[in-house]
Parts: structure tokens; sequence; C-alpha cells
């Protein structure tokens, strides 16, 4: 089982509206399911005010049980103190920010889930276990299978653009397919590589901890290939150095085309549009065939070689 706490709160007293409800509305609604429909997280949404107990309780639900992921997302205010970073609640008062977020990760480290995700937007939210601060190793400690990414580092702000975090937003795009790989699925680390991409050096930056020895997937989408021709992969290059011979009888248009060979052309054409294949000395597959060059694997190519060759397609 996927289960997935998502939070938006927008306020707290004396202090500036943010579009976070919405932010945990656009995460959620992209969890519950995968691009075909299918069901994905079992997700539950808090965007009402809410007190620190409230949200501890739901936190410490979220972690209880033994599922396949345990997903906790949060999108609000987050502080920094003396004794560590929070995320702040409805209830906030002078030291009683919120629920710390140690306590959070005790939780997590505590959890009987297979695999543990933490997505933070909120300020200083890299604080999330730092030493920095902590000195205890046992609540700095990310336990196997922790993954945490978080939308600043600890002493930065956390921005939005057009009544949305810049980080979720791009959390979102990357949940909708940016961060896909060619089967389809988006992981923790293809998230936080998209959204490292898009922000620049000057920019707020992303932080990405994590003590796992296999990505999960958290969400499914169509894959921009068939995962029947990305199979075909090893068939076609018998290793990953040898080239493809063409000649016209691949090309349809050519004056003696091949039935079986267009068939397979195609499906390499197909490989040559998502970065798998390229022609030889030439600038076009349609060129290469015609004038009986040959293509080539890429270095992506070689990857989804080897998955196909080891049948993890």
């Amino acid at each position: 089982m996927k289960k997935a706490l998502v939070i938006g709160l927008n306020d707290y007293p004396n202090a500036p509206l943010y579009g976070c409800v919405n932010d945990a509305h656009s995460v959620a609604s992209v969890l519950r399911s995968n691009s075909d429909g299918s069901p994905n997280f079992d997700t539950k949404l808090i965007t009402d005010k809410v007190t620190k107990n409230e949200l501890k309780r739901n936190i410490r639900s979220l972690f209880e049980g033994d599922n396949d992921i345990a997903l906790l997302y949060f999108s609000g205010h987050g502080t920094i103190t003396s004794t560590g970073g929070y995320l702040v609640t409805t209830d906030y008062s002078d030291d009683d920010e919120g629920v710390s977020m140690d306590e959070i990760l005790v939780y997590a480290n505590n959890s009987n889930a297979k695999n543990k995700v933490i997505i933070l937007d909120c300020c200083n939210s890299g604080v999330f276990g730092s030493p920095a601060l902590q000195k205890d190793s046992q609540i700095t400690t990310i336990c196997d299978g922790l993954t945490v990414l978080t939308a600043s580092k600890k002493d930065e702000s956390a921005m939005e653009f057009n009544g949305s975090g810049i980080f979720t937003s791009l959390l979102v795009e990357a949940l909708h397919g940016g961060a896909a790989d060619l089967r389809g699925d988006i992981t923790p680390g293809s998230i936080y590589s998209y959204i490292d991409r898009a922000l620049g050096a000057w920019d707020q930056r992303p932080i990405f901890k994590t003590n796992v020895s296999t990505f999960t997937s958290l969400r499914k989408v169509n894959p921009p290939i068939s995962l029947e021709i990305l199979r075909k992969i090893k068939d076609y290059f018998t290793s990953p150095e040898e080239q493809f011979q063409l000649d016209p009888s691949y090309e349809p248009e050519s004056e003696n085309p091949d039935l079986e060979k267009e068939k397979v052309f195609g499906d390499l054409q197909k490989m040559v549009r998502v970065g798998l294949v390229i022609p030889v000395d030439a600038e076009h597959m349609y060129h290469a065939a015609m004038e009986s060059k040959s293509c080539r694997l890429t270095a992506t190519g070689y990857h989804y070689w080897r998955l196909s060759k080891a049948n993890r397609i």
C-alpha cells in the first residue's frame, strides 16, 4: 500500500498569505492516480487550520503500519530556532512554533514502511536531518529507506511565483511526467534532478538526502516509447558497441522497400526520437538508409540496452 499525507497551511498569526493550499491540492491530485487512471497513493489532504497536536498526530499516523511507501508533503511556513527546524502550525506562539522536524524524523526512522519520502516546501527546510544544529546522532541519522527532498537550504527562503511555490510548481511538473524515464517511472531521484536543472545557481537550491539502495517509483506515466519496442533494443543490437547496418530496402520511400525491414526501421526511428539511437555519418535516418550507412546506440541507449538484456523492462 502507498500512503500519502499532503499538508498545505496558508497562514499563521501576523504572517502573509501564500499559495500553500493550492499547492497541496495540486500535489494530492497528481499523487492519487497514475497517468492511465489507475490508483496510486491513498492520499489524505489537510488544508484547514490545524494545531500542533493535530498535525503531529496525523504525521505519526502516516508512518504507522507496514506500507510500501509513506510519503509526507508539506507546504507552508518553516522556521529555525536554536533548537532546530519547525513546521509552523496555526496555533504558533513564541517558543512553541509548531512540529519539530527532528520529531518527524524520529517518526520516519521508527517506521516499518519500506520506503519513506518527506517533501518540504517551506523556508529553512534544508535543516531537516542536519547535524549542524542537532548533536544527537540518533536523531540526525537518516534511516534505511528514507528520502528527503526540500525546497531550499537551511538558511534560505522558499520562494513563490504567480501564487504557487516555485519548488512545488516544478515538483508537480515532474510528477506529471517531466521526470519520467523511458519506462514511465518517476522516482525521488529523477524529481530532484528535474528540479535541480530548472533552478539556477542564484535561485533557491533544493536539497536531497537519501539512504536507499534503490529508488522506488512514486508515479507512473505512459512511456514515450512502447515497452514492447524498448525491449527489442537488445535484439537489434547484440552488443552495445555494434552498429546496425541499413540499406535502401529499410526505407518505405525507396524503390524496392522490404516490408519486414520497414517494421524494423520504424522501431529504430522511434528509438531515435527518444535519444536511444543515432544515425552514423548521416543527418537523418532516411539518409542513413538510402546511403547504406548504419546507426548506433547512444549513452542512454546503452543504459536501456543493459536493462533489456537483464530482463528489467
